[in-house]
């Protein structure tokens, strides 16, 4: 390999982005096989083989950041700045080198290798510790994880800036704990009186149908039906199991993702719309950016909106149904046999607040969230107690949604988010269903929306989002990719006003917009 550089250099023929693009290649060899060994611990791995894995994840992760902050990257960068005629596509990839190579130099190779083997070991406590319904088993690699990411926070941060702001950079550029206060503060506003209107309605929607007799291998029938029914490509991908649903890629021809499956069968069913939406972005990645540091979404917010808008704005809508209902009636004729297709639609958009974040209805989702972002803000910015969190995680609970967790399983330990070191990552997803609603607006405006639903023509909606979203992976930062596409600025009045008139009209509440 290095000859091969070598006579690269020699030649004197080749551009020198085309120089750095070969050591940006190794780099990226290596984070597809770490990305493999994550895939293969969440879905096949046996349950002995966390730590010794996480040696190799840890050497993998050092490797990456000794060649990612090395000398050869460092003098291509250099070189390249003086390029003349580089492409939209080749000065994101810098930028998006020069950006992850200056974050990864700040940081001490000895930290970053046991932090890497911290996290990859720190996913198999989390997930016993929720089997077994116990945080204190949690809790104190919870508090080594805290601790890396403020000691790192603390090394990327610039003069005056918030360890929280960088953690949020990550995920979502341009939304800063300021911008998103403000976001959240709308929302609770909003839509928690507008919760407390629907729990007071007297309209009732029984959904009782829903969770039964739905057998697990026919719910894994229906979801490679759903899933490709909806856009997934499965020559380039595949669906599997895991304990949490996730997406993730190695590039626009290989893109896995998982669900669950439980005896209430719309819990399947909607993780694989939303996890098809996340895929449909990462399969619609040009072919010129795949495997490159920009061959990605442009953000974790904008991510969510695509597989919030598949999983909402598509798949709770009931012209989306018209077509494919029967197929449902005919795989489970017992349990959904007499139901009609407008009660089936009734029954998976009713409001119910509840525990769990991934099975809560649409309108109460981003209160789940709201509860994340401000315990997060308190653990980083304030120093919360980790001891602290189940109770506090309890007392917001009842405050915004009226219920309360029992245990830590359905409370604090139900997400794997903080078992990743994924501080800041939950606000994207309230950000995603705000992104989606405005786009839908925009759409609605511009195609039938509606017709082309009943028609079953979702082809031509994923174009749509193809040509203004997903061809354009990491290279635009999400708002303006949403200018590019709606005309305006980010603008959560569009997500408010989106709720309000759906589950206004759904519970018959007057002057819901």
């Amino acid at each position: 390999m290095n000859q091969e550089y070598s006579q690269k250099e020699e030649n004197g023929k080749e551009r020198k982005y085309q120089q750095l693009q070969l050591w940006l290649e190794r780099a990226m060899a290596l984070q597809t096989a770490n990305i493999l060994f994550e895939w293969d611990n969440e879905t096949l791995a046996p349950k002995q083989a966390g730590a010794c894995t996480a040696k190799v994840q840890g050497a993998l992760a050092l490797a990456y950041q000794e060649l990612m902050t090395g000398e050869e990257i460092g003098k291509y960068l250099e070189l390249c700045e003086q390029e003349t005629e580089l492409s939209e596509a080749e000065v994101a990839i810098l930028r998006e080198a020069k950006e992850e190579r200056k974050e990864l130099a700040c940081i001490p190779p000895k930290e970053y290798r046991d932090y890497q083997e911290l996290i990859s070991e720190s996913a198999r406590i989390w997930a016993q510790a929720r089997e077994n319904q116990d945080f204190e088993a949690f809790a104190p690699t919870l508090e080594k994880i805290i601790q890396y990411q403020k000691k790192f926070s603390g090394y990327q941060a610039k003069k005056g800036q918030r360890l929280y702001d960088v953690m949020l950079d990550h995920y979502e550029k341009g939304f800063s704990i300021k911008k998103l206060d403000e976001f959240f503060q709308l929302l609770k506003k909003e839509l928690v009186p507008f919760l407390h209107q629907i729990m007071e309605s007297k309209v009732e929607i029984l959904d009782d149908f829903l969770e039964g007799d739905y057998p697990q291998q026919e719910q894994k029938k229906l979801a490679e039906f759903i899933a490709e029914y909806v856009g997934f490509d499965f020559e380039k991908g595949v669906l599997a199991e895991s304990a949490h649903p996730f997406t993730t890629n190695l590039h626009n021809r290989d893109v896995r993702m998982t669900t669950h499956y439980k005896k209430r069968m719309d819990s399947s069913l909607f993780s694989v719309i939303h996890e098809t939406g996340h895929a449909i972005y990462e399969l619609g990645v040009a072919d010129e950016l795949t495997q490159t540091l920009v061959g990605q979404g442009a953000s974790m917010g904008m991510h969510e909106s695509q597989s919030r808008f598949f999983e909402n704005i598509i798949g709770r809508n009931e012209a989306f149904w018209e077509p494919i209902y029967p197929k449902l009636q005919e795989m489970f004729p017992k349990m959904l046999g007499n139901v009609s297709r407008e009660e089936f639609v009734k029954a998976i958009n009713k409001v119910q607040p509840g525990l769990i974040r991934t099975e809560s209805d649409e309108l109460t989702y981003s209160l789940h969230v709201l509860v994340r972002y401000e315990l997060e803000k308190q653990l980083i910015e304030e120093n919360l107690d980790v001891k602290e969190l189940p109770e506090l995680w309890a007392d917001k609970y009842e405050e915004y949604l009226g219920v309360r967790p029992k245990n830590p399983a359905e409370g604090v330990l139900q997400d794997i988010h903080w078992a990743q070191g994924s501080f800041g990552y939950f606000p994207s997803y309230a950000l995603g269903s705000a992104f989606a609603a405005q786009m839908a607006a925009y759409m609605k405006k511009n195609i039938d929306f509606e017709a082309l639903l009943r028609e079953g023509e979702l082809g031509v909606i994923r174009e749509v989002l193809r040509r203004h979203i997903h061809q354009f992976g990491k290279m635009r930062d999400s708002r303006r990719l949403l200018r590019d596409m709606t005309g305006e600025d980010f603008n959560p009045q569009y997500y408010v006003a989106y709720l309000k008139e759906k589950y206004g009209k759904l519970y018959q509440i007057e002057g819901r917009s």
